[in-house]
């Protein structure tokens, strides 16, 4: 049986091509990523860590190859396809939590659901026991402006993980949060990852935090490097 729920599979990417600033950040870049699996990936500011989350996301497009999600090669799809791909099987974190000010934390992680044809008492049950997962249930009813940050990024990963992707993307989701609440909210993380087993690569420059998933790798002249 086959885990694998990211392949990536000779990845290029390069910007201002034919040109003198030319830039090469991706160089036939390959990638397994298995169910349950987590991965941090680790690299200095302006390596390309942002660029292959985008592209193993579905939100870039490499010059050249494959990024399959459970086995389907959705590398050259249409935009369509690959949108419906981003709704269902992958969930986003990114540093700032990016929450819509004006609906609740519980409502912030309704709405993907609805977009994606969940019913609204079934949307909610599910947005109410992961907030209880990550321990913050009692604020459901808050603003974002109401919530710590902390708790404003729990409700992030909470919606993230609203419609059961299989892939979870995490750009430097800990860097805005002193370190005892990134200690926290890392591990309300990991439960919810360890509790749904999808595969997440997550970025971070925190190195504390990297060696506590099952792997470390470095994005190191275009290409992955066990760290």
């Amino acid at each position: 049986m086959n885990d694998a729920v990211l392949q990536l599979e000779g990845l290029v990417k390069t910007y201002g091509t034919d040109s003198p600033a030319e830039i090469r950040v991706l160089q036939g870049l390959d990638l397994i990523v298995n169910k349950g699996e987590t991965v941090a990936l680790v690299a200095p500011s302006g390596a390309g860590k942002s660029t292959l989350l985008h592209i193993a996301g579905l939100l870039d497009v490499a010059d050249r190859g494959v990024v399959r999600i459970g086995g389907a090669d959705l590398a050259n799809k249409s935009d369509r396809a690959r949108t419906a791909a981003r709704r269902q099987d992958i969930g986003f974190v990114y540093q700032f939590h990016h929450l819509l000010p004006e609906f609740s934390a519980l409502e912030n992680i309704v709405l993907p659901q609805l977009a994606n044809g969940v019913a609204d008492v079934r949307a909610k049950d599910r947005a109410l026991t992961l907030l209880d997962r990550v321990g913050i249930a009692a604020r459901a009813g808050h603003r974002p402006a109401a919530l710590s940050g902390g708790e404003q990024q729990r409700v992030a990963f909470c919606r993230a993980l609203a419609n059961e992707p299989r892939l979870l993307l995490a750009d430097e989701p800990t860097g805005n949060l002193d370190p005892a609440t990134a200690d926290q909210v890392f591990d309300a993380m990991m439960q919810l990852v360890a509790d749904t087993g999808l595969a997440a690569v997550i970025a971070t420059h925190n190195m504390e935090l990297a060696a506590r998933m099952d792997r470390v790798l470095r994005l190191e002249n275009g290409k992955l490097i066990s760290a």
